[in-house]
C-alpha cells in the first residue's frame, strides 16, 4: 500500500487552542462540590485513579506506552494529556485509544477548526449559546512529516464529513513509524495543520494568548481577545 511522500519540516509558533479550564493553572469542576479541604482530597485521589494522562504516566494506558510520554519539560502535562484524552470517537488522524497533537501553522486556521467542531458540539444539542475561553499553545516542530498537500491520492482523508479513511491510514503510519501529518485544513482555505504522532517532537511548548469564542444564537461564534498575562516561563512538570 502507498504512502504518502515525506515533507522535511521546520515550524516554529505554531497553534493550539486548549480550552483555559484544562490548562496548567485552571480550576477542577471539582474545587465546587467539596465542602472542605479533606473531602476535596479525597474526591482528588478519586479523580486521579481515572484520570489517563496520570494512567499513562504510569505505565497503565494501553494505547501509549510511558516511554513515549515526556517529562522534567515545561508544558510537559499539556503535551501529554493531548495523547491520553483522546476524543470518545478519535478525531481525524487518530483513534480513540491514542491522541495526537493537533496544530495549525497560523492562528486563523486553529481558530477555523476549534470553532467549527465546537459548533457541530451546539448544533447536536440545537442550542447555539455558550461562552468559552482558549488558550493560544504555541509549539515548534522539526522532522520529518507524511504530507497530504501534494497528494491527491489520499484526498478522502480530507473528507469533511467523515475520518474513516483518514483514522486508518494514520493507524498504519503510526505503526510504521511516522512522525505524523502535515495536510491542509479542511475548516479554513489555505491553511496548514500538523498531527503530530510523538510527544518528544512537540518541542518548545509555551503558552501564548487567551481568547473567548461566544456562541450567541448562531453557528458563528465572536471571537475576542481575553486580558491575560502570559507567563514568562511555564513551570517544570514533574
Amino acid at each position: 500500500m502507498s504512502r504518502p511522500p515525506l515533507a522535511p519540516l521546520r515550524q516554529h509558533d505554531t497553534h493550539r487552542l486548549i480550552p483555559t479550564k484544562y490548562g496548567e493553572g485552571g480550576e477542577s469542576v471539582l474545587v465546587r462540590i467539596a465542602d472542605d479541604d479533606a473531602q476535596l482530597a479525597a474526591i482528588f485521589d478519586l479523580d486521579n485513579a481515572t484520570n489517563h494522562r496520570l494512567l499513562a504516566e504510569n505505565g497503565r494506558l494501553p494505547g501509549i506506552g510511558i516511554d513515549e510520554l515526556v517529562f522534567g519539560v515545561a508544558g510537559a502535562g499539556i503535551v501529554n494529556a493531548a495523547f491520553t484524552h483522546p476524543h470518545p470517537l478519535g478525531s481525524r488522524f487518530n483513534g480513540p485509544e491514542r491522541g495526537a497533537w493537533y496544530a495549525g501553522f497560523e492562528w486563523r486556521t486553529a481558530k477555523a477548526e476549534v470553532a467549527w467542531h465546537k459548533s457541530v458540539e451546539l448544533a447536536e444539542i440545537d442550542c447555539f449559546e455558550e461562552s468559552i475561553c482558549y488558550d493560544d499553545w504555541l509549539a515548534d516542530f522539526s522532522g520529518a512529516f507524511d504530507d497530504l498537500r501534494t497528494a491527491p491520492a489520499f484526498a478522502t482523508c480530507l473528507d469533511p464529513e467523515s475520518y474513516v479513511a483518514s483514522q486508518e491510514l494514520a493507524e498504519r503510519l503510526l505503526r510504521e513509524g511516522s512522525a505524523g501529518i502535515l495536510y491542509p485544513s479542511v475548516r479554513e482555505q489555505g491553511g496548514t495543520c500538523l498531527a503530530c504522532f510523538r510527544p518528544a517532537l512537540v518541542q518548545h511548548v509555551r503558552r501564548a494568548d487567551r481568547w473567548r469564542f461566544t456562541w450567541a444564537g448562531r453557528p458563528e461564534p465572536e471571537v475576542e481577545r481575553e486580558p491575560f498575562e502570559v507567563p514568562e516561563r511555564l513551570e517544570l512538570d514533574r
